[in-house]
């Protein structure tokens, strides 16, 4: 007589990295709402404090960003805000080697100078190059209101077209801050659950 073991398959766990922007803290915004909205649904968040983010540099972002992350797979969901995005797209850019995202959801995202922040262009230089990134991303999903004082909204529609999709609009949602009223943004929940 034989016996079969039936093995329940290997589940990877779910995880979100959320990652915050100019002058910004893991505490800000709706950072902490979305990450409890995750938890609740089972995923796994962390929200990495991102070295000096009123000094930001380069290298120090790339590298905080780079260990967070760690390698990549469909099992992980990548948000960013505002200069958070550039700097996931350039660490995203950087990957060698096959890898994969679960999610990526980019709210006020650009790779342009920003008119009223010229403090950050040496930062922001010449953008990033997101050609076939898009590929890496099994739901990628862009983000921008439509009264956004510090991103000008052409510069999010813009990202979205060179990576193949179209921004959603959240009306009168400014850039996102908690000073404008936004501590929660159910369109990025949505977007993951």
């Amino acid at each position: 007589m034989t016996t079969t073991t039936t093995r329940a398959p290997e589940t990877t766990p779910r995880r979100a990295i959320i990652f915050h922007g100019y002058g910004a803290t893991p505490a800000d915004h709706w950072f902490g709402w979305l990450a409890e909205q995750l938890e609740d649904a089972g995923v796994r968040a962390t929200i990495p404090a991102l070295p000096n983010p009123l000094e930001p540099d380069i290298r120090q972002w790339d590298d905080s960003i780079r260990a967070a992350l760690g390698d990549p797979d469909e099992h992980v969901s990548v948000i960013a805000h505002s200069l958070g995005c550039l700097s996931v797209l350039r660490c995203l850019r950087s990957l060698v080697g096959p890898w994969r995202l679960g999610a990526l959801v980019l709210v006020s995202g650009f790779l342009e100078r920003l008119p009223v922040l010229p403090e950050l262009d040496d930062f922001i230089g010449d953008g990033c190059d997101v050609t076939g990134l898009s590929d890496h991303v099994d739901r990628l999903v862009i983000v921008r209101s439509d009264n956004d004082s510090i991103v000008p909204p052409t510069h999010t529609d813009r990202l979205a077209e060179q990576l193949g999709t179209v921004a959603r609009v959240v009306p009168a949602a400014g850039h996102f801050l908690a000073a404008e009223g936004i501590t929660e943004l159910p369109i990025v929940g949505e977007a993951l659950l």
